[in-house]
Order: C-alpha cells, then sequence, then structure tokens
C-alpha cells in the first residue's frame, strides 16, 4: 500500500482543489469543474459558488448523466469568469469523450483539460510526469 506522501501531488502539480472560488475571484482561474454521483452528492460547494453566480461574478453550468456501467447517476457543475463561457463547452465536450468511450483518454486530453482549467504549461507538464502521461 502507498504511503501519503506517494498519493500528494509533488510541488508544481497545482493543485486548484478547495481554492477554485477564491482564485476565480481573484481572475487568475477562468474555469472550474465539478463532478459526483448524485447519491454522495456533498463535496461540490456549490452554496460558496451561489451568491457569485447571482451576482453574475460567475456563470455556472450542470449537466446531469447516468452510468449503465454503476447504475449511478451523476451530476457535473461547470464555472466560468463571465466571457470565458466558452471553456465549460470545451470542458464538457472532452468529458462527453470520455463518458461515451469514443476515444481512449489521452495525455493530449489531460493537457487541454489543464489549460481549459487554468492550469500553466509548467502545471500540465508536471502533474502529466506524476501521473506517467507525459508524452513528447
Amino acid at each position: 500500500m502507498a504511503d501519503d506522501s506517494e498519493r500528494q501531488p509533488p510541488p508544481g502539480v497545482g493543485p486548484h482543489e478547495l481554492r477554485e472560488l477564491e482564485l476565480m475571484l481573484a481572475g487568475t482561474k477562468p474555469a472550474a469543474m465539478f463532478g459526483e454521483a448524485i447519491q454522495f452528492r456533498d463535496i461540490i460547494p456549490e452554496d460558496d459558488f451561489a451568491p457569485h453566480v447571482a451576482a453574475g461574478r460567475i456563470i455556472k453550468r450542470e449537466y446531469y448523466w447516468d452510468d449503465p456501467e454503476s447504475g449511478h447517476s451523476f451530476i457535473e457543475i461547470y464555472y466560468a469568469l463571465p466571457g470565458e463561457e466558452w471553456r465549460i463547452d470545451a470542458l464538457r465536450e472532452l468529458n462527453l469523450i470520455a463518458y461515451n468511450k469514443l476515444r481512449p483518454w489521452a495525455a493530449d486530453d489531460d493537457r487541454e483539460a489543464g489549460h481549459l482549467l487554468g492550469y500553466t504549461d509548467a502545471e500540465v507538464d508536471a502533474f502529466l510526469t506524476w501521473t506517467g502521461r507525459l508524452s513528447g
């Protein structure tokens, strides 16, 4: 069994997790996405984002889908800064490729998703190296 240090990302790998709203309000993160099984719905910080969505500072879109293999229903929630909604469309399209198994997920997909979410080239490369998916 791997120890906690092996599960934690190394320096240079994001993370934006738990800081999405802070980074978006600072204007340094253009988009965020969350997803989980509806029956376990407790990790998406919708209440934190809600006043900013209501005020128009952040755009929200949500999608639902069923996974016949697991029998679970899922929700995806995407947030973007105004004018960056195109990132939601691009992230959703990437996720549909994976969900519908149109082709195997590749490092280039991770790279595109990372850029859409506001990660730098160096952060994306560090992530891909850490996961063993860096392609030349």
